[in-house]
This record gives C-alpha cells, sequence and structure tokens, in this order.
C-alpha cells in the first residue's frame, strides 16, 4: 500500500454561454455566461463548498473566469489564470457550424475536414494532451494533499480526460461525457493519476439538447490499476 499522499484535481466545464447567433465561438473573446450560466456556476460552487480545495484556476478566457469566480469565493482564495486551460482552437471559430448548413456549405472548407483523426480543422489533439496534462500538474502541485478546481472547455477536458483513461483521441463529439457546468475530477496518488471521476451538480438546470449523449461512469468514477 502506497503511502504517497492524494490529490484531487477537479476540471469543470465552464456554464451555458450568452450565444444568440448561434456560432462556434471558440477562442474568441467576449462570450460571456447567460443567465442560466451564472446559475449553473453557483451551483458548482455550491456542490463544492464542503470540499477541500486550496486552488482555483481558469481558462483566460470570459466563460471560464465567471464560472470559476463564486468557486473561488467560496473558499476564499484568490483566482488563477492559466493559459493552457485554454479552448482547442478551431479553423471555424466565429462562423455557424453544422451538416448542411453554415461553414460546411463551403467547398472552400471541405479542406479542412480531410483528417479526423489529427485533427486537420484544428489544433492536434496530442498537443491538448501535453497542455492540459501539464495545467493539471500544476494545480496538482499548487494543492498538494488537498484539492485544486479547474476550470475550461468541453474539447480539452474529454481530451485529457480519455488520454489518462488511455482511451484513442480521435472521437464522435455527441459522445462526449462533459456536460455543461460538469466535473471531471483526478485524483492523484503523488505524481500518478490512479483514479477519474465524473459528475453533473447542475444537470437539472442544463437544457435536454445539450446534455451528454454518453451515460454517466457507473459509481461516478474509473480506477486503475498499477
Amino acid at each position: 500500500m502506497s503511502d504517497e499522499e492524494l490529490t484531487v484535481v477537479h476540471v469543470v466545464r465552464h456554464g451555458e454561454v450568452h450565444n444568440p447567433g448561434g456560432v462556434l465561438y471558440g477562442r474568441t473573446p467576449g462570450y460571456h455566461l447567460s443567465e442560466l450560466g451564472r446559475q449553473m456556476a453557483d451551483r458548482v460552487a455550491e456542490h463544492l463548498a464542503g470540499r477541500d480545495i486550496r486552488y482555483v484556476v481558469a481558462s483566460p478566457l470570459e466563460r471560464a473566469q465567471e464560472t470559476a469566480e463564486p468557486i473561488a469565493a467560496s473558499h476564499g482564495v484568490e483566482l488563477a489564470t492559466d493559459g493552457r486551460l485554454i479552448e482547442a482552437a478551431n479553423i471555424f471559430e466565429g462562423k455557424t457550424f453544422g451538416v448542411g448548413d453554415g461553414a460546411l456549405r463551403n467547398p472552400r472548407n471541405w479542406k479542412y475536414l480531410v483528417n479526423p483523426f489529427k485533427p486537420s480543422w484544428g489544433e492536434p489533439y496530442v498537443d491538448q494532451v501535453v497542455r492540459m496534462t501539464a495545467a493539471l500538474a500544476a494545480a496538482r502541485d499548487a494543492a498538494r494533499g488537498h484539492e485544486a478546481v479547474c476550470v475550461s472547455h468541453q474539447l480539452p477536458i474529454w481530451i485529457v480526460r480519455s488520454y489518462a483513461e488511455r482511451r484513442r483521441l480521435w472521437h464522435d463529439p455527441r459522445k462526449r461525457q462533459c456536460t455543461l457546468a460538469s466535473l471531471t475530477s483526478f485524483t492523484y496518488e503523488g505524481d500518478r493519476i490512479v483514479s477519474v471521476g465524473y459528475s453533473e451538480p447542475a444537470i437539472d438546470l442544463v437544457p435536454p439538447h445539450l446534455r451528454a449523449g454518453a451515460k454517466p461512469v457507473p459509481g461516478g468514477q474509473k480506477a486503475f490499476g498499477a
């Protein structure tokens, strides 16, 4: 039995964003939480209120900062910013995106869709793994023996979880288990991830069409062997 201390890093996806135009906002600045999104952020803060959280950090984008603020405030810690938690870069930022409409109707964009395994339309999955694992490790180090919260975005969270759970990185976006205001929680024994948990404290606030397609992990946690 290892005597190394346990540290938990909760990675929170931001709440709902005010986006009446329905564009793929990506890293574009100026997109804030909607009123519902702020309710989601408050719900997450309430859910984490009794936890031993010593460090809270967020992506520099407004929606992540606004989701993190009530969490940091409830634990009396200063909110930090880490650019490695930012949304994945995407060539279609600022455009509407879908099959049969928006950017996909334009043949000039088809060249960006040739390689779903990289992917060819945006930041490579392996690059997301590198920056996200580094950001989580920094949060772990800042909260050794306690708990930390990182607020990030759906795709980077799903990719780093897939890497930790030893799954392939390319995937069907409709099956990501990372609902708005959800928590993907990584437990470290020393420097090693030993389990991953998932929870949805604000699921009753999430509109049905925005909920993750995948079902929750049985028991809420997946543990790894040595």
